[in-house]
């Protein structure tokens, strides 16, 4: 998507969920978006062998209790 979907995308999010948003954040929202999606693509690009599994997610052990 480019900049201009990506911020009518991100209105018409908005206005579905019932989210108050004006223009000045539904655009830093977008402008987010867009950075994520640079990021995403990155990685996705990032070639891989099939064999390659992903990290596992980090979960600290239950905290002892007394």
């Amino acid at each position: 998507m480019n900049e201009p979907q990506t911020l009518a995308y991100v209105q018409a999010v908005a206005t579905a969920l019932e989210l108050p948003l004006d223009a000045a954040r539904a655009q830093r929202v977008a402008t987010h978006l867009q950075r994520t999606t640079a990021m995403a693509q990155l990685l996705q690009a990032f070639p891989l062998d099939d064999e390659v599994e992903p990290a596992e997610v980090f979960c600290p052990a239950p905290y002892p209790h007394d």
